[in-house]
Parts: structure tokens; sequence; C-alpha cells
């Protein structure tokens, strides 16, 4: 959630021709992905502020203090599609323009920046742009693109409501360009190459549909006739079935879901592992533990990671990191779950090993995780309790 907020100690915006930026779009290929091109800056100073941490994230926060000051750069004579294009971006993050005075090479000036629609909490000390870039300006600005691929089509709260899915699957795509999976049948085509034609988003919503048209290269050789296609989109998510390996026993969650409703199941309530969206900056294996509090009420002992796999390559994005979790499941454990704020309701069930297998002949368990990582623990089962 990239920022470059103030707060709060401005007056209303008088549209001046000069935008004072301080905080993470001082990197210039955020700012260039932003703006649509790199626009001259010049260093400039807020005196009697700093740069101070956000409570809520990795993002600048300025705060008065005498004293201090604060470093950015000022945009000169803005021109207004650059000042509009900015403007969309920081929407994103409830940011809104004001007037404030700074200081450019010994020169006051009038200047606009944008600050926060709510005060924000800050933390001690400075904010560190060099330590921001490390630790997520490549994601930042994978979901910069998206956001301005938005402008024209959403703004305010319409585009706040995306930002966090965009933001994920941001974070998705760097895990998948570091990934290394090993290739030793596979191998693609000789000299695999994909030409990239087009890219549109068909749908924007919560989750997103983008149409490629692309040709690749052939087991034959050559290139393939041009290929369109739908594409959804979806952030990497964290599975775990949670494992009592002194009781014997697995516990499932059961929840209404849209897919088995949109295609007409007549009880569309699905027995599942626990499952989550990994959260930007977060890792699958803080996500699995965090879902097993929220949808669970469970404190894990271990973490076993069972395998990572596309669920419909065909077709989605969407990434599975699946764990078995070593836990304990006394009688008592069951109840409703879930966080509001997501509209989930959970209820979960303690089942013993083998009541969890019959699940798999009875053909209850439908879900293709949960299939997965009963089979896993089949094989793994007694090894688990020989040394619990």
């Amino acid at each position: 959630m990239p920022r470059t907020n103030l707060n709060g100690f401005c007056q209303e915006s008088i549209l001046s021709t000069s935008l004072f930026i301080f905080g993470t779009l001082r990197h210039a290929p955020l700012l260039e992905a932003v703006a649509g091109v790199l626009p001259d800056l010049e260093p400039a100073r807020r005196d009697g502020f700093r740069i101070a941490p956000s409570g809520e994230g990795d993002w600048p926060v300025l705060v008065q203090e005498p004293g201090a000051y604060a470093e950015g750069f000022v945009i000169r004579d803005i021109q207004p599609d650059m000042r509009d294009r900015i403007a969309h971006y920081e929407s994103a993050y409830d940011m809104h323009l004001r007037a404030c005075q700074v200081e450019v090479g010994g020169e006051t000036l009038l200047a606009e920046v944008f600050v926060p629609g709510d005060p924000a909490r800050v933390e001690p000390g400075q904010w560190s742009l060099a330590h921001w870039v490390a630790r997520r300006a490549r994601a930042d600005i994978f979901a910069a693109q998206e956001i301005m691929r938005l402008w024209g089509r959403f703004d305010g709260a319409d585009l706040r409501f995306r930002v966090p899915q965009i933001e994920a699957r941001a974070f998705a795509r760097l895990r998948a360009e570091s990934a290394s999976p090993p290739h030793k049948v596979g191998m693609g085509p000789p000299d695999p190459q994909i030409e990239f034609l087009s890219r549109r988003d068909e749908h924007a919503g919560y989750f997103f549909t983008r149409t490629f048209q692309l040709r690749h290269r052939t087991f034959a050789g050559g290139m393939s006739e041009e290929v369109r296609r739908e594409v959804f989109l979806a952030p990497d998510a964290a599975i775990l079935l949670p494992y009592d390996p002194v009781r014997d026993r697995v516990l499932l969650v059961e929840q209404f879901r849209m897919g088995p409703y949109a295609r007409g199941e007549n009880l569309p309530w699905m027995l599942e592992p626990v499952a989550g969206r990994v959260d930007p900056g977060e890792t699958p294996e803080t996500c699995a533990r965090r879902e097993a509090l929220e949808e669970a009420g469970l404190e894990l002992r271990d973490l076993l990671h069972i395998a990572s796999c596309y669920p419909s390559p065909g077709c989605m994005t969407e990434y599975f990191h699946c764990y078995l979790g070593i836990c304990d499941l006394p009688d008592e454990i069951t109840g409703t779950f879930g966080m509001k704020e997501e509209a989930e309701d959970i209820r979960t069930h303690v089942l013993s090993y083998d009541a969890a297998m019959e699940l798999l002949s009875s053909g209850e368990a439908q879900n293709a995780p949960l299939i997965l990582a009963l089979i896993w623990l089949s094989g793994k089962r007694s090894q688990l309790r020989g040394a619990a």
C-alpha cells in the first residue's frame, strides 16, 4: 500500500501547479509506472516535519516536529494529465490533495501534497525509503501497474475495494518469478518463447478476468497460431489440514462456497481444510498459521509442507501452498469461527482418521486440496504417530 502521506497539517488544495512528493513515489520506477513518464524532479524539503513510519505498515507519514525537515522532490508545473494519474493512484489509498509550502533551493514554493483521509498512526524514528525498496518495491510497482489500468474505470471506494487483492496478486507474481521448480521431464519446446500481443481486463471486481492474445513456440518448432484466452486472476492461497497424531484426528471446516452454488449444487456447503489468501508481504507459512487461528482457533506445533500446485492451470493463476499442521484436537475444540469483516461463517468438525478417509470413498470429499492432503496423510501417518 505505497503512500506519500501527511498528517493533515495543510490547507485545502488550491490546484497549485507544483506537487511535493516525499514517500514511496520518490522511487523512480514506481513514479514512472504511476505518472506514465518520469517527470523532472527538483530536490525539496518541508521544514518542521519528520517522515515517520506508519503504525499500519511500512508507509511514510509526515508529522510535525520542530527542528526537523522532510526531504522529497517537487514536480514543478505538473501537467494536468500527470496530476490526474497520480491522484488516481493515491485515491486507491484514500489520499487527497492539500496545499502546503516547501523549500526549493532557498525559495519558498506553494505546492500540493497528498494527505490521508483519516489520521494515520505513527511510530518513533525515521521511515526508510531504502528499507521499503528492499522489502516490497517490486511488488508495489506491479500493483501500481494494475491500479493505473483502472484509471477512468474506478475511483474512490470502488477502487480501494480492489486494492487488497491487487496487492496480494502482485506478491504472488514475485513468488512465481523467484520460484525454481525442478524441470526434469517437462522442459517445454526447444527454445521456449512467448510472443505477447495484447491484454485486457474484461472484469475487474474482487477478482479479475484478464484476456490475453499471444503466440507461443510449439514442440514441432515455429510459432503457434494466435491464441485468445481468458484467465481468472487470484492470489496465492495457503491450505492447511490440522492433524493430531496422538488422538489420530483431523479437523475440517464447513462453509458456504460460491463455486458449488454457481454450478448448481443443491447444498453448496463444503467440507475443506483450513484455507486463506496469502496477504501482501506475508509468507505462505505465516498465512497457514494465521488462518488456523482465525478459522479454527488452533495454535500449530509444527507445519509440514505437502505440495505447492496450480488447481486449474488452464484458466486460473491461483496457486496453492498445501500443509499439514500438527496440533492438539481435543473433543471441545469444535465451534464456529471466521472473520466477520470477510463475511466468513465457518463451522469446524473433528473426525477420526478412519472417518476422514471414509470421505474419500463416499465421495463427500469434493474439495481437491482435501483429497490431496488426506492421501498424503495416509502415506505419512505411521511416521507421524510414531514420532508423537
